[in-house]
């Protein structure tokens, strides 16, 4: 069995209309009385620059069974470079990690992660600090994977997470 990237890809994408209509709800914020009346503003975003979110939905069955838990991709058969290596050397603000429901059709669990708390929390706890550790696929990918809880509170980690 090999890493196939179209299919994966094909099949994470069809959860992107949810994730934007989760994410962006957590972009914008209702604009203050005076820019409303005097600027013709309603809503304004959290952080005016460029913002760069990863997407990970995992396939069913795994919330249920590790519920504080985000896995990352660390290697790929071909060797080219992963998610954890980019998010690692500075790639992302965000990620947005959920769990699909049984019929595929919707993220039914998610965290919205914090990248740069993420990386802090690598800085300052070390992997010796922190739960985490490997996964394998019988495809040849290999995945690392963490507690959320296992991060330090400050800065927090998740930005949000479903209800």
């Amino acid at each position: 069995m090999t890493f196939h990237y179209d299919i994966n890809r094909q099949w994470s994408d069809r959860f992107l209309p949810q994730i934007k209509h989760i994410v962006g709800a957590h972009l914008l914020e209702a604009a203050p009385d005076p820019l409303d009346m005097q600027q013709a503003t309603d809503l304004l975003m959290l952080d005016a620059r460029d913002m760069r979110i990863a997407a990970r939905v995992r396939r069913p069955g795994y919330a249920s069974r590790y519920p504080h838990q985000i896995t990352i991709r660390s290697g790929v058969p071909s060797g080219a470079e992963t998610e954890l290596s980019k998010i690692v050397n500075g790639k992302g603000d965000w990620l947005f990690y959920g769990h699909s429901n049984a019929a595929q059709t919707a993220v039914e669990s998610w965290y919205l992660i914090d990248l740069n708390a993420f990386r802090a929390g690598l800085i300052r706890k070390g992997t010796g600090g922190l739960c985490w550790g490997n996964k394998c696929n019988p495809d040849g990918t290999r995945f690392t994977w963490f507690d959320v809880r296992s991060f330090p509170s400050d800065p927090p980690l998740v930005v949000a997470r479903s209800p």
